[in-house]
C-alpha cells in the first residue's frame, strides 16, 4: 500500500503556471527571469496558505535551471533541477526562523553565503516567517542582506510584515501576495476531485472554499476531511454537517418571518438552531452576511462581490426582490450592534431573541404608529413669506379658507435681524430664488378648556405662542385663516435703506455684513433685485444667508414677491482682502521685512 499524501502537498504547486490565484505576481518574477534583472533580496508576504513558500521554491529552482523554456519555466529535466525534484540540491537553504532566531543562527547562515554554488548560478536562501527573529539577528543580518555576494540570493517570507524592521523592508523588494478569491479555489477544488476521482457538488465546494478563507492550503485540508466523511461523494448537506456550518435554508426562513412581521416564527427558527448546537454569535453574523448578500443582490452592478453557486444566487435574487433597500440596511444595522453586544450580555439568547423581534417590526416601520382622528385641524405656524407650510395635510392656496371661529387673530411686530439670523433651524440655501407661497395664520380659539403650547419656527415671521383648544372628551375643531400675498411698490431708495439697515444689525456675521456694505442691491423687473459680488466667497455668503434676507426685506417693504439674484461681475473684478491671511499676503507684497518680524516672534495669524 503506498504512502498516503495529503492534497496540499500532493498538488503543491512546482511550476508558476501551476500557482493559483497570483498571476500578477508570478508573471513579474518570470519576467524579472528571462530579462536576467533579479534584486539580491525579496519579500514575499501575506495571508497563509496563498503561495508564499511555494512561489519561492519555484522561484530558486527556476533562476538555476540550466535549460529554461521559452516562457520562464524550469525544465524539470537538467542537473541543478532534478537535485531540486530530489531534495538534495546544495543551491537552496530554507531556514525556519521560528525556530532559528538568534544571533548564532544568523551567523551560521552568513557563513553559508560565502561558500559560492557548486551547480548553477546562484545560491538562495529561503528564510520562511522572517518576522520570528529577534531584533539582534535583525541586526546582525543587516549589514548581508545590503551587500551580499554576487552568487547569494535572499527570499524573505511573512504572514505579518508590520512586524519586520523597516531597515529590513528598505532592502528587500516587497511582493504582496493575495487571498485567493472563492472561484479560483472552486476551479482548483473540481480538478483535484476529478484527479482524485471524487465526485463533489459546486455548492459543496463553494461551502468548502468560504470556509477556507483565501487560504489554498486550508481548502486543500477542508477537501481531504470532507473527502474522507463521505467516501468520494461529496455534496452539500455533508459539508454543512462537517464542517458545522448554518445552512442557507434557514436564512431564507428567518428572512421570510422577518418579512410576514412574524415573531413567534422567527423565535422558533433560532430555537431550532441553537438545538443543534451552534454558537449564538455565529447565527447572528451569519444572519448579518445574509442581508448584505441580499442587498448586494438587488443590482446587477454589484453581483460581482456574491460569491455563491448559481442555483443559491437565483433564490438570492427572488428573496432580493421582495426586500426594500431601507429595510436591508436597518437589518445589517441591528444584527452588527447585537454581533458587538453579545459578549458583553449576560443573557445572550434573550439578546438574540430581542433582535430578532426588533428585524420582525421591520416590514411595517414606515407605517404610522397612531393614526390621528379624520376632523382635527393641528395648528400650522407660519414659516414666513417664500417658505411652505411645515406640517403635512390639506393644501391651502391663496383662495380657500377654512369656517373661522369669531376670534381674532393674534399679532405681534415683526422680528429684528438680529432675532432672525440667530435662529438656531435653519434650511440649508441650495437658490437664490425663494418662491412665495400663501402662510397660514392659526387663530386663538375661545378661552374655556385646557391649553397647550405651540411653538413655531424661529425665522421668518413668528407668532407668539398661543393657547390651543384640546378638551379631553373630544376633539376640537382647530382654524387658519390664509395671508393674501401683499404685492406694495417699492424704490429703489427703499430697497438700499433696509438692506443697509439688514447688514448694520448683523454684527457676528462679519464677512456677510462687509459683502453687503461693499455690494448693494440693484432693482430690477418683477420685484427682482441683483446684487453683483466680487468673488465666489461673497456669492456663498449672500447665497447662504438668503432666506432670512428675503424674509427681512419681504416684511419691510411689505411684498411677498421679492427675489434676489446674485452674481459675480467678471468685467470690473477687485482682488480685495478678506481674510487675515489675504491681509498678511497684500502687507507681505508691500514690505517684505514683515516676514522675518513674523519669524522672530513666533507670531500666528488668527
Amino acid at each position: 500500500m503506498d504512502n498516503y499524501i495529503v492534497s496540499a502537498r500532493k498538488y503543491r504547486p512546482s511550476t508558476f503556471r501551476s500557482v493559483v490565484g497570483q498571476k500578477s505576481l508570478t508573471t513579474t518574477l518570470k519576467n524579472a527571469i528571462q530579462s536576467n534583472k533579479l534584486a539580491h533580496a525579496y519579500l514575499f508576504c501575506g495571508p497563509r496558505g496563498v503561495g508564499k513558500t511555494s512561489c519561492a521554491r519555484i522561484f530558486a529552482k527556476t533562476i538555476n535551471c540550466l535549460n529554461p523554456t521559452a516562457d520562464g519555466e524550469a525544465c524539470n529535466e537538467c542537473e541543478s533541477c532534478k537535485a531540486f525534484n530530489e531534495q538534495r540540491s546544495y543551491n537552496i537553504h530554507e531556514l525556519d526562523a521560528a525556530s532559528n532566531n538568534s544571533v548564532d543562527d544568523i551567523r551560521a547562515l552568513i557563513d553559508q553565503v560565502r561558500i559560492p554554488p557548486p551547480i548553477g548560478k546562484y545560491k538562495v536562501f529561503i528564510i520562511d516567517e522572517v518576522h520570528m527573529l529577534s531584533s539582534a539577528a535583525f541586526n546582525a543580518f543587516l549589514k548581508t542582506l545590503e551587500e551580499p555576494p554576487h552568487h547569494a540570493l535572499f527570499i524573505l517570507a511573512t504572514t505579518e510584515k508590520h512586524k519586520v524592521l523597516p531597515t529590513i523592508l528598505s532592502r528587500c523588494q516587497i511582493y504582496d501576495f493575495s487571498r485567493i478569491s472563492i472561484a479560483d479555489m472552486v476551479e482548483h477544488l473540481e480538478y483535484v476531485s476529478s484527479c482524485e476521482g471524487v465526485t463533489a457538488e459546486p455548492e459543496a465546494l463553494n461551502v468548502i472554499a468560504q470556509k477556507a478563507d483565501g487560504g489554498m492550503r486550508d481548502a486543500l485540508s477542508i477537501f481531504d476531511q470532507v473527502v474522507s466523511f463521505t467516501n468520494g461523494n461529496i455534496t452539500y448537506q455533508a459539508v454543512i454537517d462537517n464542517l458545522n456550518v448554518l445552512d442557507y435554508e434557514y436564512y431564507f426562513r428567518l428572512t421570510d418571518a422577518m418579512l410576514s412581521g412574524n415573531v413567534r416564527s422567527a423565535i422558533l427558527i433560532l430555537n431550532d438552531i441553537l438545538s443543534k448546537g451552534f454558537d449564538g454569535q455565529n447565527i447572528i453574523t451569519g444572519l448579518a452576511s445574509h442581508f448584505r448578500d441580499l442587498l448586494v443582490c438587488k443590482d446587477e452592478a454589484t453581483l460581482i462581490l456574491f460569491e455563491v453557486g448559481a442555483s443559491i444566487r437565483e433564490r438570492y435574487k427572488e428573496m432580493a426582490k421582495r426586500c426594500s433597500d431601507g429595510l436591508l440596511f436597518k437589518a445589517i444595522e441591528l444584527a452588527n450592534t447585537c454581533d458587538l453586544n453579545y459578549r458583553a450580555s449576560r443573557n445572550k439568547r434573550l439578546l438574540l431573541e430581542l433582535t430578532l423581534i426588533q428585524l420582525c417590526q421591520l416590514s411595517s416601520a414606515g407605517q404610522p404608529a397612531d393614526d390621528k382622528k379624520k376632523g382635527l385641524i393641528e395648528p400650522i405656524a407660519s414659516n414666513g413669506p417664500g417658505q411652505a407650510p411645515a406640517q403635512s395635510g390639506q393644501v391651502v392656496t391663496a383662495q380657500q379658507t377654512y369656517t373661522v371661529q369669531s376670534a381674532p387673530p393674534l399679532q405681534r411686530p415683526v422680528q429684528s435681524p438680529q432675532e432672525m439670523t440667530g435662529a438656531t433651524s435653519r434650511q440649508q440655501v441650495v437658490s437664490t430664488h425663494v418662491p412665495p407661497s400663501p402662510t397660514l395664520i392659526p387663530q386663538a380659539p375661545p378661552a374655556s378648556a385646557p391649553k397647550r403650547v405651540a411653538r413655531p419656527p424661529q425665522f421668518g415671521t413668528s407668532i407668539k405662542e398661543i393657547g390651543v383648544e384640546h378638551p379631553k372628551a373630544q376633539a376640537a375643531t382647530q382654524t387658519a385663516t390664509v395671508v393674501q400675498e401683499m404685492q406694495s411698490p417699492f424704490s429703489q431708495e427703499a430697497l438700499v435703506h433696509y438692506w443697509d439697515a439688514y447688514a448694520s444689525a448683523i454684527d457676528k456675521k462679519v464677512y456677510l455684513k462687509n459683502t453687503m456694505i461693499n455690494c448693494k442691491p440693484v432693482l430690477q423687473d418683477n420685484y427682482y433685485f441683483e446684487v453683483c459680488v466680487h468673488n465666489p466667497g461673497q456669492q456663498d455668503e449672500l447665497t447662504n444667508n438668503c432666506i432670512d434676507i428675503l424674509s427681512y426685506l419681504r416684511m419691510q417693504l411689505k411684498n411677498t414677491r421679492i427675489q434676489m439674484r446674485v452674481r459675480i461681475d467678471e468685467t470690473n473684478q477687485k482682488h480685495l482682502a478678506y481674510t487675515s491671511a489675504e491681509k498678511y499676503e497684500h502687507l507681505l507684497n508691500i514690505n517684505p521685512v514683515l516676514a522675518k518680524l513674523k519669524d522672530e516672534f513666533n507670531l500666528t495669524l488668527d
